[in-house]
């Protein structure tokens, strides 16, 4: 089982892109290597790439790969995120989507036609090292739909052409699809849970407890500790592929849901619980370093999330985590016998009824307190 960090940068946060300093890099790679991870996902801004559709700025792909070498050196392997996109609640996009060219980068032809340039020039670049394992099209995409426009079918279809042009681009590599959980629980979502289950080589999930999980019980009650599982769980029942991976591609200990007192306990839990899960591939931490409170506009959670302060101390969170690489790291145990219990929805075919199955539904308190006696397999409705 992997296990990484997603890296923001300890200066400067993702603007330090645009004043990029190798050395500072560097640091925040020496702090992950030193917890035992295994890989570190990245995240190049979109807009400061291609300002222009017909633009892609050479010294800014430079930048991504001296990163890459930069991980390379300190043996962490590098998943590389394509469009941000989505960051800490800031949607970054070009000009050239925007203002007098507003126009959906999920529907619009000219906007797709200067992405997959984009997504062919940057995949193309970043597989030319041996330690680029991954390729994700971007960071919680379907963050974007409300100031771009898009159906289920036209979010789609834009995933499916840019895996695509991905997998041509960079042949060898992990080409994933990334959303937050809305595509799961969300019933007028315009991704659907198929986009996770079907769409790239593998599945992805982000579990986070500020979502209501946290509303239902403690920061160290059974909906909380298990919702990383349930969230896996999930996308392994509903995908069409038998045996298709799951990875947990982000999960944090976000402020107030998960006091200090109760950091360590739910990094320990939440490990525990999702590693017994045999479809899960890996766990990647959000987020290797915290925020730096001169910068302003950002949720409050956002600036204690780090693994490491800005100035590189190691934190609780993180002690527990290199505790859990120690003890879950090595070879896989054997499957855990488990419960079964009947998904009441066809999420692949009803996506309108997805609400049946969010935090909080009769289905999900009942596998939560299933779960309770030890792991359970969700059997999807059609099956």
């Amino acid at each position: 089982m992997r296990f990484g960090a997603n890296h923001v940068p300890s200066s400067g946060w993702f603007y330090s892109w645009l004043d990029f300093d190798g050395d500072q890099i560097a640091r925040d790679f020496d702090d992950l290597a030193g917890l035992g991870l295994d890989h570190v996902r990245i995240f190049p801004v979109w807009p400061w790439i291609q300002p222009n559709r017909s633009l892609i700025r050479s010294s800014a792909v430079d930048d991504v790969l001296t990163t890459i070498d930069l991980a390379a050196a300190r043996g962490l392997d590098v998943c590389v995120d394509l469009v941000q996109g989505h960051l800490s609640s800031f949607d970054f996009l070009p000009s050239w989507v925007l203002t007098h060219h507003q126009r959906s980068l999920f529907s619009h032809p000219e906007v797709r036609a200067g992405l997959r340039t984009y997504v062919d020039t940057l995949a193309g670049a970043v597989a030319s090292r041996d330690n680029v394992f991954a390729l994700t099209l971007g960071n919680e995409v379907n963050n974007l739909w409300p100031s771009n426009p898009t159906t289920i079918a036209e979010s789609r279809s834009w995933a499916q052409e840019l895996l695509g042009t991905a997998r041509k681009a960079a042949p060898g590599l992990l080409c994933l699809h990334s959303l937050f959980d809305d595509a799961f629980y969300a019933p007028d979502h315009p991704f659907g849970p198929a986009d996770v289950t079907t769409l790239g080589d593998l599945s992805t999930v982000h579990s986070w407890v500020f979502n209501g999980v946290g509303a239902l019980d403690a920061p160290l009650g059974p909906a909380t500790l298990t919702h990383a599982d349930y969230l896996v769980e999930l996308a392994a029942a509903n995908a069409t592929e038998p045996g298709r991976p799951v990875w947990l591609q982000e999960i944090g200990a976000p402020l107030p849901e998960i006091g200090p007192d109760s950091v360590r306990a739910f990094v320990t839990g939440t490990i525990d619980h999702v590693a017994q899960n045999p479809a899960l591939f890996g766990i990647t931490w959000w987020c290797s370093h915290d925020l730096d409170r001169s910068l302003v506009d950002f949720p409050e959670r956002e600036y204690d999330l780090g693994l490491f302060t800005v100035d590189h101390r190691r934190k609780p969170v993180a002690e527990a985590l290199a505790e859990a690489i120690a003890a879950h790291g090595g070879p896989r145990a054997e499957p855990f016998a488990r419960q079964r219990i009947e998904c009441p929805v066809d999420l692949l075919h009803e996506p309108e009824r997805r609400a049946e199955i969010a935090p909080g539904s009769d289905f999900h308190r009942a596998w939560v307190s299933a779960r309770i006696e030890g792991p359970v397999e969700i059997v999807p409705r059609s099956a």
